[in-house]
């Protein structure tokens, strides 16, 4: 049997679950709850295929009803998911969203799932050597040991291959202490070609709300950073040289979840299709734009046409 060739973007981690109300209810008041799935990496593969570029997923997800329609309509949404392992042992993690007081909340069970047992010897290193961009997450690694360790492991086999590594902190305090993360996330940030922090994150990394004192931190990495939700505004800094874009306007915004997602969605694939950082971060910004004004953690990402539309009509950015 041929060798399946690799995909553009590939990238990995847990998808879990998603359960919530209908109409941004608390779920102690609802007697349905709607099904779906969300995670970061996943929402970024969905949302790069939109936007035409070839992606993959793969991480482990439990042999159960989550786990076969998560893989299945990942499948069906055009990722390729060859690389996707059902371990019948362990459970797909599960989240439920609720708003309570105007807020939204969001309870995790995902201990011991199926994602957290991830190790080194389940990546495909052919499959990595054979894409473009490998993109990361901290939420993976802040998983397990074993997750922080394959995330490592993957990295390293990208940057041997020639493959550009983006990386997203994602940071969760829920997850591990401030103290755990920069142990991991900063020498990450260390090995990226594309850094996509948001300011928050930065703050908390870097211990300090001082933009120079960041900012000089960051130019001694290699990557193109990206600091998104800087005084409304996204900051590119590339090779010495600092670039802002203002975000896209939203005519409404319905729900935040998975923006972050769309963003780096629509900066993989403008720097994919062969746009300077710059212009893939005014791309990005109008996939996070539009993401906002829709419920879901993916069903909202926008198609190409529409995006290619808005990005086509250059007045937002001189405002």
């Amino acid at each position: 049997m041929k060798q399946q060739l690799s995909p553009d973007l590939v990238t990995f981690g847990e998808t879990m679950g998603l359960f919530m109300p209908p109409e941004h209810r608390a779920l102690e008041r609802s007697a349905l709850l709607e099904q779906s799935f969300g995670g970061a990496e996943s929402n970024v593969a969905i949302g790069a295929v939109r936007l035409g570029v070839s992606a993959g997923w793969f991480g482990v997800l439990g042999d159960d009803p989550f786990g076969r329609i998560i893989k299945k309509t990942l499948r069906g949404e055009g990722v390729d998911v060859s690389r996707v392992r059902l371990d019948g042992e362990a459970p797909t993690g599960l989240m439920f969203r609720e708003t309570v007081a105007g807020k939204l909340a969001v309870h995790y069970y995902r201990k011991h799932s199926a994602a957290s047992r991830m190790r080194p010897e389940h990546l495909d290193a052919d499959y990595i050597r054979g894409s473009k961009i490998l993109h990361v997450t901290g939420i993976t690694a802040a998983l397990s040991p074993e997750c922080r360790a394959t995330v490592r492991e993957a990295v390293r086999i990208a940057r041997e291959a020639g493959v550009a590594v983006c990386f997203d902190p994602n940071l969760r305090l829920k997850l591990w202490t401030i103290e755990e993360a920069r142990q991991t996330l900063l020498p990450l940030a260390e090995e990226a070609d594309y850094f996509l922090p948001g300011w928050d994150e930065l703050r908390l990394l870097y211990d300090s709300d001082d933009f120079g004192t960041i900012a000089d931190k960051l130019s001694a990495l290699k990557a193109v950073t990206v600091i998104k939700g800087k005084d409304d505004r996204t900051i590119v800094l590339n090779r010495g040289q600092r670039t802002e874009v203002p975000f896209y306007p939203a005519e409404r915004v319905v729900d935040t979840v998975g923006a972050g997602d769309g963003f780096c969605a629509g900066f993989l694939a403008g720097i994919l299709k062969g746009m300077p950082p710059e212009e893939a971060v005014r791309l990005a910004s109008i996939v996070g734009s539009l993401v906002v004004q829709m419920r879901g953690d993916w069903e909202a990402l926008p198609e190409w046409p529409l995006v290619e539309q808005r990005l086509n009509n250059k007045a937002w950015v001189e405002r």
